[in-house]
Formats: structure tokens, sequence, C-alpha cells
């Protein structure tokens, strides 16, 4: 499963504005909404798309990619938005992104790509064209541009924008905020920029503190394909023990062999945080139990961690946007 920086449900949540419970929202992805903003710590993106699509349910979010894109800070972005910032042209600060986008996602690949116009900056993003992935992938075009005001000394506007899924009811604030053309029902998700655009200087350009801001990227990154394994190690311990209730992060800890505080700190390494991992498992594991008719909702609870139904009822509702009954009662229809 991929996974995605909460910075983003963080982001989108906040342009929604106060029309909605977004406190409830972020919780229900097992973010807590007091906790700092944190770009490291990752949500699964299929939990990401759940809560866009909750979301949609309660406001109009025809124009919320755009303002959340618009929202977002290179200042949020850790070291990547140093990097970004430091890189000496435009051109520079989007390798950056191409090459370490991993760093905040592991289900979007990014590529710059050269063409007879100009060159064009590419979101990849395989999986069904859902309501929540097509308004995460507006959004991260929208951010795109939104970075790269943040660094050019000069406006950035693109010569176009490419969207791979139908067009929303309304594109004004898609093309405002663009400043160009706005075509949806493309081959591609993607910005093009002009080759001028793109080799214009950075205000903060520096090759000195961008040398060093690439290093510490690489060990990121590194550290990242390291500790792959301890992500589906710790899920796999963590469905083990829910018969016994939830499950405390020293006990897990201990039995994979690491100290309280090391386990900690390499799933935050790795972007991950102890209750979403609980969180997310507990899911997966009820939807899988919920497909096998042989097992009764009291059951299900129980070999999810929960002490009561009616407790498993409240966090299935919350996980997913329906209670058990009417998940498996949809499962066995289809």
């Amino acid at each position: 499963m991929g996974y995605v920086t909460s910075l983003f449900a963080r982001r989108m949540v906040a342009a929604a504005g106060n029309s909605i419970d977004g406190a409830a929202l972020l919780q229900g992805v097992g973010i807590d909404p007091d906790a700092p903003l944190d770009p490291k710590v990752m949500i699964p993106a299929a939990t990401y798309y759940d809560m866009l699509e909750r979301l949609a349910a309660q406001i109009d979010v025809t124009d919320l990619p755009i303002r959340t894109g618009a929202s977002m800070k290179l200042d949020e972005y850790g070291a990547l938005g140093l990097a970004f910032k430091a890189a000496t042209t435009l051109g520079a600060s989007y390798a950056r992104v191409e090459r370490y986008a991993r760093l905040w996602t592991s289900v979007v690949r990014y590529e710059l790509r050269a063409d007879p116009r100009g060159t064009l900056f590419i979101l990849h993003r395989p999986g069904e064209r859902r309501l929540g992935m097509r308004l995460s992938n507006e959004a991260t075009l929208a951010s795109a541009l939104s970075i790269a005001r943040q660094v050019s000394p000069v406006p950035v506007k693109p010569l176009e924008v490419l969207v791979r899924h139908p067009a929303p009811k309304s594109i004004i604030a898609h093309e405002d905020w663009f400043g160009c053309p706005v075509r949806f029902g493309m081959d591609l998700d993607a910005v093009r920029f002009s080759t001028t655009a793109l080799a214009q200087p950075n205000i903060l350009g520096d090759v000195g503190i961008s040398r060093y801001l690439v290093s510490h990227l690489d060990k990121e990154l590194s550290e990242i394909a390291d500790d792959a394994p301890l992500v589906s190690e710790t899920k796999g311990a963590i469905a083990q023990a829910l018969s016994e209730g939830a499950p405390k992060m020293a006990d897990i800890a201990r039995g994979l062999g690491l100290s309280t505080r090391s386990f900690h700190r390499r799933l935050s390494e790795h972007g991950m945080s102890f209750q979403t991992l609980t969180e997310e498992t507990r899911r997966e594991l009820a939807e899988g139990l919920l497909r096998d008719e042989g097992h009764s909702l009291a059951e299900i609870a129980f070999l999810t961690g929960f002490a009561e139904q009616s407790s498993f009822t409240r966090a299935f509702k919350r996980w997913v946007g329906m209670t058990p009954a009417s998940y498996r009662r949809d499962r066995s229809r289809s």
C-alpha cells in the first residue's frame, strides 16, 4: 500500500474552512490534529482519498484543490523544501522534486520531460481515478506552481496545464490560479513550462548550501529504502497482538528486538507513526474479516482489538464512512 505525507491531508482540511469538523476528519485517518505539523508523518494513500471523499460529501470541493495547492509553503516540506529554494534555477528545483519526492509520497512519481514546446513537469500516479485521487492530483499540480512562485524573482506562468480526468463543473478557479489554459481529459497530469521559465535563477539559489542539502536528502532517501521491511513487520506484529486489545508500542518494539526509543525513531525516519500503523492494520484486518461471512461482527470487533462491538462500529464508520454491517452487505452484492 502507498503512503502520502500527512501535510497534504492537513492542508486540505484547513482549506475547507470552518464548515466542516476538521479535527474529526484528521482523527479519522490517524492524524492528531493538535500535534505539530511534520511532513515525515505518513498516512495510507487510500485512507487519504477516503477522507477527501467524505469531505466532498459535506461541501462543494470544486475549487478546494486549488485553494489547497495555493496554501502550500516550502518551509513546511522540511529539507526538501530548503533544497528546492537553494537550487540555482527553477528547473533545478523541480529536478529535486523528481529525485526526492519519495520522501513525502510512495504513490507518486514526478518526471521532467523535454518536448518541442518546452518542458513538462509530469505527475505519475497509478490507480483508479476515484474522486479522492482526482482531488489530490489537482491539488498537487496547483502546489507545484505555488512553490515555484515562492522561489522565483519574477511571476511564474505555465504555458498550459494538462489533467487526465474529466473537468469539474467549473474550471474558473483553476485557470485563474494557473494563469493559462487548463485542459482536462488529456493523456497526462502535467504542467508545461517554457524553457525560459525553468532557466530563471532562484532568489535564494546557493551552490554550497544546495550541495549540503542534497547530501542530507540522499541520506534520508537511503534510510527509507533500508527500513521498508520494518513497516510490514510492525503491521504483522500488531495484527497478531490485536486479539488481546490495542497493542502498546513498547510491547511491539520488544517483540521486534528494539527499544521503544529506537523503534519510534526508525518509524519516524520512515515517515510513520505507531498510531497510524495500528489504525491501518485494524482497518485492513476488519475489511478482510468482513468479507468472510464466517465471522460475526462481535468476533471481528474482538479480533481487531475492541472491547465492545459498539466501539468497533464507531471506529469502522470513521474509517470508511459506513457501518460494518453496511460494508458487509455492499460487498456481498458485488
